[in-house]
Protein backbone atom coordinates (compact mmCIF):
# COMPACT_ATOMS: atom_id res chain seq x y z
CA UNK A 1 0.00 0.00 0.00
CA UNK A 2 1.69 3.16 -1.20
CA UNK A 3 1.46 6.69 0.17
CA UNK A 4 1.02 8.53 -3.13
CA UNK A 5 -2.10 8.83 -5.26
CA UNK A 6 -1.85 8.95 -9.02
CA UNK A 7 -5.50 9.59 -9.89
CA UNK A 8 -7.69 12.68 -10.02
CA UNK A 9 -10.62 12.14 -7.64
CA UNK A 10 -13.00 13.71 -10.18
CA UNK A 11 -11.88 11.53 -13.10
CA UNK A 12 -13.07 7.92 -13.52
CA UNK A 13 -10.37 5.50 -12.44
CA UNK A 14 -12.03 2.79 -14.57
CA UNK A 15 -14.29 3.55 -17.53
CA UNK A 16 -16.17 0.95 -19.55
CA UNK A 17 -17.40 2.16 -22.95
CA UNK A 18 -19.81 0.06 -25.07
CA UNK A 19 -17.91 -3.09 -24.14
CA UNK A 20 -18.68 -6.63 -25.24
CA UNK A 21 -16.81 -9.30 -23.31
CA UNK A 22 -16.20 -12.98 -23.89
CA UNK A 23 -13.83 -15.70 -25.05
CA UNK A 24 -12.98 -16.99 -28.54
CA UNK A 25 -15.55 -14.61 -30.08
CA UNK A 26 -18.27 -16.07 -27.86
CA UNK A 27 -20.09 -13.21 -26.16
CA UNK A 28 -20.58 -13.40 -22.38
CA UNK A 29 -21.57 -9.78 -21.66
CA UNK A 30 -22.53 -6.95 -23.97
CA UNK A 31 -23.66 -3.33 -23.72
CA UNK A 32 -21.46 -2.51 -20.73
CA UNK A 33 -21.15 1.18 -19.87
CA UNK A 34 -20.07 2.40 -16.44
CA UNK A 35 -17.62 4.66 -14.63
CA UNK A 36 -15.87 3.86 -11.35
CA UNK A 37 -14.33 6.78 -9.46
CA UNK A 38 -11.52 6.83 -6.90
CA UNK A 39 -12.95 5.89 -3.50
CA UNK A 40 -15.91 3.91 -4.86
CA UNK A 41 -16.80 0.55 -3.32
CA UNK A 42 -18.38 -1.49 -6.11
CA UNK A 43 -19.82 -4.99 -5.74
CA UNK A 44 -20.34 -7.02 -8.91
CA UNK A 45 -23.27 -9.39 -8.48
CA UNK A 46 -25.27 -11.76 -10.64
CA UNK A 47 -26.17 -15.41 -11.08
CA UNK A 48 -23.53 -18.10 -11.59
CA UNK A 49 -22.21 -17.96 -15.15
CA UNK A 50 -23.46 -14.41 -15.74
CA UNK A 51 -19.97 -13.08 -16.57
CA UNK A 52 -18.82 -11.56 -13.28
CA UNK A 53 -15.36 -13.15 -13.32
CA UNK A 54 -15.00 -12.45 -17.06
CA UNK A 55 -15.56 -8.78 -16.34
CA UNK A 56 -13.00 -8.85 -13.52
CA UNK A 57 -10.38 -10.51 -15.74
CA UNK A 58 -11.01 -7.95 -18.49
CA UNK A 59 -10.58 -5.04 -16.09
CA UNK A 60 -7.31 -6.63 -14.96
CA UNK A 61 -6.14 -6.81 -18.57
CA UNK A 62 -5.95 -10.61 -18.58
CA UNK A 63 -8.35 -10.80 -21.53
CA UNK A 64 -9.31 -8.16 -24.09
CA UNK A 65 -12.85 -6.94 -24.86
CA UNK A 66 -14.38 -8.36 -28.02
CA UNK A 67 -15.66 -4.88 -28.79
CA UNK A 68 -15.53 -1.49 -27.10
CA UNK A 69 -12.99 -0.76 -24.38
CA UNK A 70 -12.30 -0.67 -20.67
CA UNK A 71 -9.99 2.21 -19.76
CA UNK A 72 -7.82 2.02 -16.64
CA UNK A 73 -6.79 5.58 -15.84
CA UNK A 74 -3.74 4.73 -13.80
CA UNK A 75 -0.58 2.85 -14.66
CA UNK A 76 -1.07 -0.81 -13.67
CA UNK A 77 2.68 -1.37 -13.54
CA UNK A 78 3.18 1.44 -11.01
CA UNK A 79 1.39 -0.39 -8.23
CA UNK A 80 -2.08 0.92 -9.01
CA UNK A 81 -4.02 -2.36 -8.81
CA UNK A 82 -3.91 -5.17 -6.27
CA UNK A 83 -5.80 -8.38 -7.04
CA UNK A 84 -7.10 -11.01 -4.62
CA UNK A 85 -8.28 -14.04 -6.65
CA UNK A 86 -10.38 -16.89 -5.37
CA UNK A 87 -8.29 -18.97 -3.01
CA UNK A 88 -7.15 -22.33 -4.38
CA UNK A 89 -6.08 -25.43 -2.45
CA UNK A 90 -2.51 -24.84 -3.63
CA UNK A 91 -2.58 -21.37 -2.08
CA UNK A 92 -3.85 -22.78 1.22
CA UNK A 93 -0.85 -25.12 1.45
CA UNK A 94 1.88 -22.68 0.34
CA UNK A 95 5.14 -23.54 2.20
CA UNK A 96 6.38 -20.12 3.35
CA UNK A 97 6.19 -17.75 6.28
CA UNK A 98 3.53 -15.06 6.44
CA UNK A 99 6.15 -12.34 5.86
CA UNK A 100 7.50 -14.14 2.78
CA UNK A 101 4.02 -14.52 1.28
CA UNK A 102 3.23 -10.84 1.81
CA UNK A 103 6.53 -9.69 0.30
CA UNK A 104 5.67 -11.46 -2.97
CA UNK A 105 3.21 -8.62 -3.55
CA UNK A 106 6.20 -6.52 -4.61
CA UNK A 107 7.65 -8.94 -7.16
CA UNK A 108 5.88 -7.52 -10.21
CA UNK A 109 7.60 -4.17 -9.64
CA UNK A 110 11.08 -5.48 -8.79
CA UNK A 111 12.07 -6.96 -12.14
CA UNK A 112 15.30 -8.92 -11.74
CA UNK A 113 16.34 -7.37 -8.42
CA UNK A 114 16.89 -10.32 -6.03
CA UNK A 115 16.60 -8.55 -2.67
CA UNK A 116 14.04 -6.35 -0.96
CA UNK A 117 15.09 -2.87 0.10
CA UNK A 118 14.73 -1.46 3.60
CA UNK A 119 11.88 0.76 2.37
CA UNK A 120 10.03 -2.23 0.90
CA UNK A 121 10.38 -4.14 4.16
CA UNK A 122 9.01 -1.11 6.02
CA UNK A 123 6.05 -1.00 3.61
CA UNK A 124 5.34 -4.67 4.32
CA UNK A 125 5.57 -4.04 8.07
CA UNK A 126 3.10 -1.14 7.71
CA UNK A 127 0.60 -3.29 5.82
CA UNK A 128 0.86 -6.10 8.39
CA UNK A 129 0.27 -3.58 11.17
CA UNK A 130 -2.66 -2.06 9.27
CA UNK A 131 -4.31 -5.49 9.00
CA UNK A 132 -3.38 -6.49 12.56
CA UNK A 133 -1.31 -9.53 11.55
CA UNK A 134 2.16 -8.42 12.72
CA UNK A 135 2.15 -11.20 15.31
CA UNK A 136 1.77 -13.75 12.49
CA UNK A 137 4.82 -12.57 10.49
CA UNK A 138 7.06 -15.51 11.37
CA UNK A 139 4.33 -18.16 11.35
CA UNK A 140 4.01 -20.79 8.64
CA UNK A 141 1.30 -19.67 6.24
CA UNK A 142 -0.02 -23.22 5.71
CA UNK A 143 -0.72 -23.59 9.46
CA UNK A 144 -3.06 -20.57 9.66
CA UNK A 145 -6.85 -20.65 9.74
CA UNK A 146 -8.76 -19.84 6.55
CA UNK A 147 -9.59 -16.36 7.80
CA UNK A 148 -5.97 -15.66 8.72
CA UNK A 149 -4.77 -16.90 5.33
CA UNK A 150 -7.22 -14.63 3.53
CA UNK A 151 -6.03 -11.68 5.59
CA UNK A 152 -2.41 -12.49 4.63
CA UNK A 153 -3.34 -12.65 0.93
CA UNK A 154 -5.18 -9.36 1.32
CA UNK A 155 -2.02 -7.85 2.82
CA UNK A 156 -0.03 -9.12 -0.18
CA UNK A 157 -2.53 -7.46 -2.55
CA UNK A 158 -2.38 -4.19 -0.61
CA UNK A 159 1.39 -4.16 -0.78
CA UNK A 160 1.05 -4.26 -4.57
CA UNK A 161 -1.55 -1.50 -4.78
CA UNK A 162 -2.21 2.09 -3.81
CA UNK A 163 -5.37 2.86 -5.80
CA UNK A 164 -7.57 -0.14 -6.59
CA UNK A 165 -8.18 -3.43 -4.80
CA UNK A 166 -9.98 -6.08 -6.86
CA UNK A 167 -11.34 -9.19 -5.16
CA UNK A 168 -12.99 -12.28 -6.64
CA UNK A 169 -15.35 -14.03 -4.19
CA UNK A 170 -13.12 -13.25 -1.18
CA UNK A 171 -15.32 -14.88 1.49
CA UNK A 172 -15.54 -18.30 -0.20
CA UNK A 173 -14.64 -20.94 2.37
CA UNK A 174 -14.63 -18.53 5.31
CA UNK A 175 -16.77 -19.02 8.40
CA UNK A 176 -19.23 -16.21 9.27
CA UNK A 177 -16.90 -14.62 11.84
CA UNK A 178 -13.95 -14.54 9.42
CA UNK A 179 -16.18 -13.17 6.65
CA UNK A 180 -17.48 -10.40 8.91
CA UNK A 181 -13.91 -9.48 9.86
CA UNK A 182 -12.89 -9.31 6.20
CA UNK A 183 -15.84 -7.04 5.39
CA UNK A 184 -14.91 -4.78 8.30
CA UNK A 185 -11.35 -4.53 6.97
CA UNK A 186 -12.54 -3.66 3.46
CA UNK A 187 -14.86 -0.95 4.80
CA UNK A 188 -11.98 0.54 6.75
CA UNK A 189 -9.63 0.48 3.75
CA UNK A 190 -12.28 2.17 1.65
CA UNK A 191 -13.48 4.81 4.10
CA UNK A 192 -10.29 5.59 6.01
CA UNK A 193 -7.59 4.93 3.38
CA UNK A 194 -9.59 5.93 0.28
CA UNK A 195 -8.92 2.60 -1.44
CA UNK A 196 -11.19 1.87 -4.42
CA UNK A 197 -12.77 -1.55 -3.85
CA UNK A 198 -14.14 -3.68 -6.69
CA UNK A 199 -15.44 -7.05 -5.58
CA UNK A 200 -17.13 -9.96 -7.32
CA UNK A 201 -19.42 -11.58 -4.78
CA UNK A 202 -22.33 -13.98 -4.39
CA UNK A 203 -23.08 -12.51 -0.95
CA UNK A 204 -25.57 -9.95 -2.24
CA UNK A 205 -27.01 -9.17 1.19
CA UNK A 206 -23.63 -8.01 2.48
CA UNK A 207 -22.90 -6.27 -0.82
CA UNK A 208 -25.82 -3.85 -0.49
CA UNK A 209 -24.84 -3.12 3.13
CA UNK A 210 -21.17 -2.43 2.49
CA UNK A 211 -20.95 -1.09 -1.07
CA UNK A 212 -21.51 2.40 -2.41
CA UNK A 213 -22.46 1.04 -5.85
CA UNK A 214 -23.72 -2.20 -7.37
CA UNK A 215 -22.96 -3.60 -10.81
CA UNK A 216 -25.52 -6.34 -11.53
CA UNK A 217 -24.94 -8.50 -14.61
CA UNK A 218 -27.48 -11.09 -15.68
CA UNK A 219 -27.79 -12.05 -19.32
CA UNK A 220 -28.92 -8.96 -21.21
CA UNK A 221 -29.95 -7.17 -18.00
CA UNK A 222 -27.29 -4.84 -16.60
CA UNK A 223 -27.61 -2.38 -13.74
CA UNK A 224 -25.01 0.04 -12.43
CA UNK A 225 -25.76 2.60 -9.75
CA UNK A 226 -25.96 3.33 -6.05
CA UNK A 227 -27.11 0.64 -3.64
CA UNK A 228 -30.29 2.62 -2.91
CA UNK A 229 -31.20 2.76 -6.62
CA UNK A 230 -30.32 -0.90 -6.99
CA UNK A 231 -32.73 -1.92 -4.26
CA UNK A 232 -35.48 -0.04 -6.11
CA UNK A 233 -34.59 -1.65 -9.46
CA UNK A 234 -36.10 -4.62 -11.27
CA UNK A 235 -32.73 -6.37 -11.25
CA UNK A 236 -32.61 -6.51 -7.45
CA UNK A 237 -35.77 -8.64 -7.41
CA UNK A 238 -33.68 -11.61 -8.55
CA UNK A 239 -32.12 -11.69 -5.08
CA UNK A 240 -34.72 -9.73 -3.10
CA UNK A 241 -38.17 -10.84 -4.34
CA UNK A 242 -41.03 -8.59 -3.19
CA UNK A 243 -43.32 -9.88 -0.49
CA UNK A 244 -46.37 -11.56 -1.89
Amino acid sequence: MQDSCCCDKHTPIIECVDATLGYDNQTVLSGLNFQIFPGDYVSIVGENGSGKSTLMKTMLGLIRPLRGEIKINCAKGSGCIGYLPQMSEMQRDFPATVREVIMTGLLNRKGWLPFFSRKEKQQAAHVMERLRITDLAGRSYRELSGGQQQRVLLARSLLAAHEILMLDEPITGLDPAAAAELYETLRSLNREDGMTIIMVTHDVGSAVVNSSKILHVSGESIFFGTTAKYMASEESKLFFPPDE
